[in-house]
């Protein structure tokens, strides 16, 4: 079974200069996994995106990598999951570009 979730989008604390740990930053996080689908084992996808807006707004990241290695580790270990794809981007950061970082 593979399931996506898709432009999932809020607002936390997350940069290195000043000007990006002060006010909270739009962050839209990709994720999709492959488990192994039982009638008595199922993932609700709407507890994986909740899993993930409280890790991002609970804390306050220097760096996207940190991030996304945080949610990888917490997903793997909260669920039977075959394969993990993240994508994270700060679609704001920059003037004429998104960027963004995946495992």
């Amino acid at each position: 079974m593979k399931i996506e979730i898709t432009d999932l989008t809020f607002k936390c604390i997350i940069g290195i200069l000043d000007f990006e740990r002060v006010k909270k930053q739009k962050v839209v996080i990709n994720i999709s996994f492959e488990y192994e689908y039982q009638k008595d084992y199922f993932i609700d996808y709407s507890e994986v995106s909740n899993l993930v807006k409280t890790i991002m707004k609970k804390k306050k990241f220097l760096l996207l990598e940190d991030a996304l290695l945080i949610i990888q580790k917490k997903l793997n270990k909260t669920y039977k999951i075959t394969k993990l794809k993240i994508k994270i981007s700060k679609p704001d950061i920059l003037k004429d570009c998104i960027v963004s970082l995946s495992c």
